[in-house]
């Protein structure tokens, strides 16, 4: 059975009646026969509502304590999202960071990858539940909570795919795809169906802010196909970024 990697962004969680949504959309999945993961990012604007938070009681948190503040935000949306599940009669489990075995450097609040330890998470799916994994954080050598910075949830997919074996990871963002310019500022940009890794990296490089140069790097150097999918449609298959050349 191959496996299936989701990653769900701040937007597709913008409030509580989608994680009902959510769960319908994973339980139709699941009819596909494929083992789950499903990585989180925090509902809506909670990361930036706890970075305003702390700085109402420091004007410059220590990177430690900010690093433990704001990695509750995915912990909230991947118990939320296992409840959701639930409800359904679909076993599923959820893992931080750290529980999923994702270890990074000591940098607060802009870790590093280093290595993923998935052992927790293969043995859910082997159990047949569906695993939901906090984005953005991991676990450091020193075992200290890390968070991974911008665009750290979305590398954090590609790393459990890497991992785990799985040969594709499906984002569901905000916009339609990718297009020569960020689709939430220029809605009318022509989104492209089709683009290779380089040139993904290199419309990211123009500010085209769809997917992080660190997720790009690490899904190019293990050929994981990647595919943007808009949250509000997720049946409708945006931009898929792999090695192919032809692209429209």
């Amino acid at each position: 059975m191959s496996c299936l990697i989701l990653k769900f962004g701040g937007a597709a969680m913008g409030s509580i009646e989608r994680f009902s949504k959510l769960a319908t959309f994973i339980e139709s999945r699941l009819k596909e026969d494929v083992k789950i993961v499903v990585v989180v990012s925090a509902m809506g604007t909670t990361t930036d509502e706890l970075l305003d938070l702390a700085k109402t009681v420091h004007p410059n948190p220590p990177k430690r304590e900010q690093d433990m503040l704001i990695s509750v935000g995915e912990r909230v949306s991947m118990a939320l999202l296992a409840m959701a599940l639930e409800l359904r009669g679909i076993d599923a489990i959820s893992f931080t960071g750290s529980q999923s075995g994702i270890i990074t450097t000591s940098d607060h609040s802009e870790a590093q990858i280093l290595k993923v330890r998935p052992e927790r998470i293969e043995k859910a799916l082997a159990e047949k539940k569906v695993v939901i994994v906090a984005g953005f954080q991991g676990v450091s050598l020193e075992k200290e909570i890390t968070t991974l910075g911008r665009g750290g949830a979305d590398t954090s997919a590609v790393a459990l795919a890497v991992a785990l074996g799985c040969k594709k990871v499906e984002f569901y963002k905000d916009v339609p795809g990718i297009g020569e310019k960020n689709p939430k500022v220029h809605p009318d940009v022509e989104i492209f169906s089709k683009l290779t890794y380089e040139e993904a990296l290199g419309i990211v490089g123009e500010g085209a802010e769809v997917l992080h140069h660190r997720c790009l790097e690490l899904a190019k150097k293990h050929g994981i196909l990647l595919e943007i999918r808009p949250f509000y449609a997720p049946e409708k298959v945006g931009t898929i970024i792999s090695y192919e050349v032809a692209h429209v």
